[in-house]
């Protein structure tokens, strides 16, 4: 049968859910694996949802819980959830105050003057790169400079002091498959079982948990916040919190589009001018290659020129020289006539007939 309970994603109903001391138990004993036999809420921020912030809201549990070995011992767990993608700066800001805090540091015991040991917990409205697994564990461990583990390394008090645990719950790859006790205490956070009318429900197969008298327990409890006004009214600031964050951040997508696709146009017709560039290019270096043949071909006209200048300037030469000779001649034959030689003795001397010797003079 399907229970319809409060969405547990929601702050105030979270909040709701984590004041009940035996709840609280039955999630931190699932997260870390290790019974929690005590558990105080040490404070808590939860902060305005109308303010222009992004949600992030914090718990601080002291839990004693059961190691393997069966000893007991006293953890200072934060957690910390966030429906939306955030800067890891500020999970860091919020464990350095925790690291700072003189009420963290142990007041009894053989480990007094210690800090306690701690683990972040971290409930993420949103993925985490490219991991697929719902849940992450970081641990630690102590090595040595050959990488081998330090026999009781990790639970130095020194040690435990400067460093802590994690576990990362990506709440949107909770997808209703319950292998293991943590997946069936997670499963109340599955948003894939969200009504149709309205996010701040979801609808859970009460049969799954019949059985089990802690899970009962908690559907009883996100119950219970279905019908509490104040809770109520507190999803619905969140609701309207988050609506105003999606409508900014859908036009500061619709913006980085515009932008985006302005570029790629501003790119697009930098690509064509470059090519019109390599055009013009690749044209002025024909030109110039045409102009160097044009040149060339001049040089060679000119060359020519010069040579039929130089033979002309020869055959007028020769020319001059033959006009020169035939002066010569002829005035030989003038003064070989006027000294009474006979015409044909003067033709045969200067090797001419007769004919051209009367016609010269």
């Amino acid at each position: 049968m399907k229970i319809s309970v409060a969405n547990p994603i929601y702050d105030s109903v979270f909040k709701f859910l984590m004041d009940d001391e035996r709840i609280a138990k039955t999630v931190l004993s699932a997260l870390l694996k290790k019974e929690v036999l005590s558990v105080e809420m040490r404070k808590h921020e939860h902060p305005n949802i109308t303010r222009d912030k992004l949600s992030m809201f914090r718990i601080d549990f002291a839990a004693r819980v059961r190691e393997n070995d069966g000893s007991t011992q006293l953890i200072l767990i934060e957690l910390q959830k966030t429906w939306l993608d955030t800067e890891t700066l500020r999970f860091r800001r919020y464990l350095a105050a925790q690291y700072n805090a003189e009420e963290n540091i142990q007041k009894q015991g053989e480990n007094q003057g210690y800090a306690l040991p701690m683990v972040a917990v971290y409930l993420l409205g949103h993925r985490v790169g490219d991991i697929d697994k719902p849940v992450v564990y970081v641990g630690h461990k102590a090595l040595d400079y050959d990488g081998k583990e330090v026999e009781n390394g990790e639970n130095d008090p020194f040690i435990s002091s400067l460093i802590h645990d994690s576990i990362i719950v990506q709440i949107p790859l909770l997808h209703g498959k319950i292998n293991n006790r943590l997946d069936k205490v997670l499963s109340v956070f599955d948003q894939s079982q969200r009504t149709e009318e309205s996010q701040q429900i979801i609808n859970l197969e009460e049969n799954l948990y019949k059985d089990d008298p802690e899970m009962m327990q908690i559907i009883h409890r996100l119950s219970l916040a279905t019908m509490s006004a104040e809770v109520r009214q507190e999803m619905n600031d969140e609701d309207e919190f988050f609506a105003v964050i999606e409508a900014r951040d859908t036009q500061v997508m619709k913006q980085k589009k515009i932008i985006s696709e302005q570029q790629d146009k501003i790119t697009e017709q930098q690509g064509k001018i470059t090519e019109q560039q390599g055009k013009i290019t690749e044209q002025q270096d024909r030109i110039t290659e045409q102009q160097g043949k044009i040149t060339e071909q001049q040089d060679r006209i000119t060359e020519q020129q010069d040579r039929i200048t130089e033979q002309q300037d020869r055959i007028t030469e020769q020319q001059d020289r033959i006009t020169e000779q035939n002066a010569q001649i002829k005035a030989m034959a003038q003064a070989m006539l006027k000294n009474g030689v006979r015409i044909d003795i003067i033709a045969q001397t200067i090797n001419k007939s007769i004919e051209e010797v009367k016609a010269m003079l």
